[in-house]
């Protein structure tokens, strides 16, 4: 017996390349548990709050009301720069964040697509929904937020962009 769709407060939405291991990917993972929906081309991947790492700002509460959608980019990072200026919507570049997955643990910026969408859904003051992707990677996605607990908690009291920046240097200068 199944209750009740589930009901998001944010739609995700990944331009997907399909360019990474299918076994390790985070977008398919959301995608098969209906969390977010994949695009094969920027034509088909609808406007949001594009999360660009090559944006000019940085996302911040601010971006709320900007859309209801978060689009993410899942491809190499030799891609990466070429295809997220093709899509439509308001470009945003998630702040400094260390990754929790096992292929990159501890580095900066190298987000999975799993961790970028709950790091932006906990910025936008949807924490519950960012627990809820999380919850669905192998490697026990609550790492994540554990080892970034105090930057997202930050980013998401701020005002705005610039905020958010400030905010930014003070980890890039320890």
């Amino acid at each position: 017996m199944s209750g009740p769709p589930l009901l998001l407060a944010v739609d995700l939405h990944v331009r997907y390349e399909g360019d990474d291991d299918p076994e390790k990917c985070t977008a398919r993972r959301l995608d098969r548990f209906d969390l977010a929906e994949l695009h094969g081309s920027s034509r088909e991947t609808p406007p949001g709050v594009v999360l660009n790492p090559h944006a000019e700002r940085a996302l911040s509460p601010a971006d709320r009301g900007a859309s209801d959608r978060l689009v993410a980019l899942d491809c190499s990072w030799e891609t990466a720069e070429r295809e997220a200026f093709d899509l439509r919507g308001t470009h945003r570049a998630l702040p400094f964040l260390v990754a929790a997955n096992p292929v990159n643990f501890g580095n900066p910026f190298e987000l999975t697509t799993a961790e970028a969408f709950a790091a932006a859904l906990v910025v936008l003051g949807e924490r519950d929904q960012a627990e809820r992707v999380l919850s669905k990677v192998r490697w026990g996605g609550e790492t994540f937020l554990e080892l970034n607990a105090e930057p997202l908690r930050r980013y998401a009291n701020c005002e705005d962009s610039a905020d958010v920046v400030a905010v930014q240097e003070e980890y890039l200068a320890d």
